[in-house]
């Protein structure tokens, strides 16, 4: 992946800067700067579940004492931290927070809320309806609950873990942010600046900013996704979609679809959801100021993860009357689940969407979607069958060398990790129990590393495809995904058998989490292609 350089997003930017904000310097600047902090105030406690005589009015405390620079908060479980409430008029400038990861750690030993589980919300002038609501990592482009960067100009997440919002949000009577805490963790070591500027009016039409968030678990049959759709006026800014596909091949062959004033026909049809975020022949991870992809983990897999944005700041989509705007969610699919079987690139996917619309509106917005609570929010589970390969460390399930339980943070739990000297005798044996006949996708989580080695895997002795290759310059999680088939009820048994090493790798090591037998999507089920065939004569993986 070519990564740019801030010379070339300050480049890219320059047409935008130029013509916008860098120019504007130049102009007297009506109102006065205002600021809304987590900074340690005067009479305040903050320590853990004693914080009290919270004074967001009160001064800086900035004394020489260490409490003195506590300047965050601990939101319990179920609990809502108010950010900002400001009187107007005024418009926000720049938000930037940030709080502590999930992973258990030294100020946190349980563990944290992640920012899929903190909803975000923002309250214009006292309505009771909020004009923001989403999840505060979907609202920064970070989805499924996973830190990663964004480098872009409305939004910025440096280091995963440092969020910025540049979008300006005017109000005219107040600003209201607030983030609850739908985990049953408490969000630790919450820091955050709003800045913002006090006016002494704005102009009459000036509209307001909206972010909604919506999803679909999978998206439904013979309907578009939708992704906003409302009455008035504006002009519609961004989009954040969140994509975890249900099955195996390229999900991202619809278009989107703009319907602008109540058009019937969409007069603004894409060409591919790739296409829509700038991207060609796919997506992959990638950061730029207008369009980006935080997240790709692996092409093609069933239960990929997919995450991307697309700024309309150069080019907003303006409406006079209303906008609805839509994907549709066809793309390439397995011949197990064509009613011809035959892979094709023109199928109605069943693929797990997510979405944050962005747009400025003057009014009330007709928009209905509310965000669910954080559990709703949460993937559904796929997995039919998990064995933990760390519940498999005594010598019968390994060759030669020496196996430990290896805590890394790029999983839930401990990982197997297997210390094989060279590549002979040494092999692991992970068994597993099936208890019905049906569709699964049989896969290996686990790690790369490298000093990692290349194991073939057998399954009750059949070779499922080439060697899988366990190195990476960096320690990276992977899933090697191996077979689709019916296995019927009974006892298996994979074996990975060490075949030799990258040259670039330092050893023949193997780092496995679990074997896994994942579902497929019921369709698979109801045509049945593949139902009588027999995986050990013919073993199929669909890509």
């Amino acid at each position: 992946m070519k990564i740019p350089t801030l010379l070339t997003l300050v480049i890219c930017s320059l047409p935008v800067m130029a013509q916008g904000d860098l120019g504007a310097l130049t102009k007297p600047q009506d109102g006065r700067s205002m600021r809304s902090t987590s900074t340690m105030r005067i009479g305040e406690v903050r320590r853990g579940d004693a914080e009290r005589n919270y004074n967001p009015k009160a001064d800086p405390r900035g004394d020489l004492e260490e409490a003195s620079n506590w300047d965050n908060f601990r939101v319990p479980p179920g609990e809502t931290h108010v950010l900002m409430d400001e009187k107007g008029p005024g418009v926000i400038t720049h938000i930037w927070l940030t709080f502590l990861g999930p992973e258990p750690q030294a100020w946190a030993k349980q563990g944290s809320a992640n920012h899929q589980e903190m909803l975000l919300r923002m309250f214009w002038d006292g309505r009771e309806r909020p004009a923001v609501e989403a999840p505060v990592g979907d609202f920064f482009a970070n989805c499924f609950g996973r830190r990663s960067e964004v480098i872009s100009l409305p939004v910025a997440v440096e280091d995963a873990d440092s969020y910025n919002c540049f979008w300006p949000m005017p109000f005219r009577k107040s600003a209201r942010i607030e983030i609850e805490n739908q985990s049953d963790k408490p969000i630790s070591l919450l820091y955050y600046n709003i800045d913002w500027i006090k006016k002494r009016s704005l102009p009459r039409n000036t509209p307001y900013f909206h972010a909604q968030y919506r999803q679909e678990y999978p998206t439904r049959k013979g309907e578009d996704y939708l992704v906003l759709e409302t009455k008035g006026k504006g002009h519609f800014v961004g989009t954040v979609l969140a994509v975890r596909t249900r099955s195996p091949s390229w999900f991202g062959e619809g278009d989107e679809k703009i319907y602008i004033d109540g058009e019937a026909k969409p007069s603004i049809w894409g060409t591919g959801t790739e296409d829509y975020f700038l991207s060609a022949w796919g997506l992959k991870t990638t950061s730029t100021p207008f369009f980006g992809v935080p997240h790709f983990d692996q092409w093609g897999i069933l239960g990929g993860h997919t995450s991307a944005y697309r700024w309309h700041i150069a080019d907003p989509v303006v409406f006079n009357k209303g906008i609805k705007v839509t994907f549709e969610h066809f793309g390439w699919i397995s011949p197990d689940e064509n009613p011809e079987y035959r892979s094709m690139s023109w199928n109605e996917r069943e693929d797990d969407y997510a979405s944050v619309a962005f747009w400025y509106q003057t009014g009330t917005p007709t928009f209905t979607t509310r965000a669910p609570h954080a559990r709703e929010r949460r993937l559904p589970d796929l997995e039919r069958v998990i064995v933990y390969a760390r519940d498999l460390a005594d010598a019968q399930h390994h060759g030669a060398g020496t196996v430990a339980r290896q805590q890394l943070d790029l999983h839930p739990g401990p990982q197997l990790l297997y210390r094989a000297p060279s590549a002979d005798n040494a092999w692991l044996e992970i068994p597993f129990e099936v208890k019905r006949k049906e569709p699964l996708r049989l896969l290996l989580k686990a790690t790369r590393s490298y000093d990692f080695g290349q194991y073939q895997a057998t399954l009750n002795g059949v070779k499922l495809g080439g060697p899988l290759d366990f190195f990476s310059e960096k320690i990276v999680d992977h899933e090697f995904h191996l077979l689709d088939f019916w296995p019927a009820p009974g006892t298996y048994t994979l074996r990975l058998e060490c075949v030799g090493k990258n040259p670039r790798s330092e050893g023949y090591y193997c780092g496995v989490e679990s074997v896994r037998l994942r579902e497929r999507r019921p369709r698979v089920a109801d045509y049945g292609h593949d139902r009588d065939k027999d995986w050990r004569a013919q073993p199929e993986l669909y890509r």
